[in-house]
């Protein structure tokens, strides 16, 4: 089963170049809605694995990622497609609405 891939300060300029759909969580280690969302996440990276890339960003390590995009809440998951962020959800939500949100670009 495909994995998230880790996403930091210094591989995200790369990861975001990529041709397919990306999805980007945003998390800390401290944060509750974020360890519930993120079994969600492990689960889409399977789901899509070949058609999308499934991210994840730590804030706590990555201030510099987190503050481009002005992440103040976390979860918070950004869809890109282009090197562009074309959707966003804020909090926990189910697992049907990010695939919703992947499946729009795949388009």
């Amino acid at each position: 089963m495909a994995k998230t891939i880790e996403i930091t300060d210094s591989n995200f300029e790369e990861i975001i170049k990529s041709d397919k759909p990306i999805l980007v969580d945003f998390w800390a280690e401290w944060c509750g809605p974020c360890k519930m969302i993120g079994p969600v996440v492990e689960e889409l990276a399977g789901d899509y694995e070949g058609r999308a890339v499934i991210g994840k960003v730590n804030v706590d390590e990555n201030p510099n990622v987190s503050a481009k995009f002005g992440i103040r809440s976390i979860p918070t998951l950004l869809v890109f497609k282009g090197g562009e962020i074309v959707d966003k959800q804020i909090g926990a939500v189910p697992k049907q609405v990010l695939a919703d949100k992947l499946n729009a670009q795949m388009v």
